[in-house]
C-alpha cells in the first residue's frame, strides 16, 4: 500500500488544479522509440539464474497538460520482444506490451528547455511466449503484470508547435513464470525505458 502513496498523493495534487486553469488546456502527441533494458540481475527459475534481453521498439504518448505545470499522459509502444535465458542459455522469447498511465510535473513550461518529472502506475501484458533449447515443446507462461513507474525528462522547444523529447521510466515489473502450469518462480524485470521523441503540441 505505501507504493500507491506518493502517486495517488501527486494526481491530487494535480487533479485539484484542473477546474481553475481549464483555460490553459493544451495537448501533446509524441511519437519516437523507446529502449526496454531490464535489469542485470532478473532472479532464479527453477533454481537457475534468469536473465531477459532488451529490445527497441516506436513508441507514442500524449499528454493533456490541465495546467502549465501538470499533465496526464499515456504511453503506448507496438509489442517489445525479448529472449530469456537461464543460466546463459536461451529457453523463450516472449513478447509483451507495457502502457503507462502517469502524471507528469514540468518545472519550466515557458522555457525552451523544460525538465519534468512524474509517476505513474504501469500494466504490462506478456503473450506469445516460445519455449526453446532445453525448453522446446513445453508451455511456458508469464504472468500479466501491475506495478509503479517514474519518470522523468526534458522538452526541447525548436518552435511554437514542435519539441523533442528525451525521457526514462523506471517500472517496477515482476511476473511469476510457469512452464506446464506448474510456477517455477519469479522473474522481476524493473526495466529501465529510456528513449527520444518528437512531440506537436496543440
Amino acid at each position: 500500500m505505501k507504493l500507491w502513496l506518493p502517486l495517488i498523493a501527486i494526481a491530487g495534487l494535480g487533479l485539484n488544479a484542473l477546474p481553475a486553469h481549464a483555460a490553459d488546456d493544451s495537448w501533446i502527441v509524441r511519437f519516437g522509440a523507446h529502449v526496454v533494458d531490464p535489469k542485470s540481475d532478473n532472479g532464479h527459475l527453477a533454481g537457475m539464474k534468469a536473465s531477459v534481453g532488451s529490445d527497441l521498439k516506436p513508441t507514442a504518448s500524449l499528454e493533456y497538460k490541465f495546467t502549465p505545470n501538470w499533465g496526464m499522459d499515456l504511453l503506448v509502444a507496438a509489442p517489445f520482444s525479448h529472449s530469456i535465458r537461464l543460466n546463459g542459455t536461451n529457453v523463450a522469447t516472449t513478447k509483451q506490451l507495457p502502457p503507462v498511465l502517469g502524471v507528469n510535473y514540468h518545472f519550466m513550461p515557458d522555457s525552451d528547455i523544460s525538465p519534468f518529472i512524474g509517476v505513474g502506475v504501469n500494466y504490462t501484458r506478456f503473450f506469445n511466449t516460445d519455449s526453446t533449447g532445453p525448453l522446446e515443446g513445453t508451455k511456458v507462461r508469464i504472468d500479466s503484470s501491475w506495478g509503479a513507474a517514474a519518470h522523468a525528462g526534458v522538452d526541447f522547444r525548436l518552435n511554437k508547435q514542435w519539441i523533442v523529447t528525451a525521457d526514462v521510466r523506471w517500472i517496477d515489473l515482476a511476473s511469476d513464470v510457469h512452464v506446464n502450469g506448474v510456477k517455477v518462480g519469479r522473474a522481476t524485470i524493473n526495466p529501465l525505458a529510456y528513449g527520444l521523441s518528437f512531440g506537436y503540441t496543440f
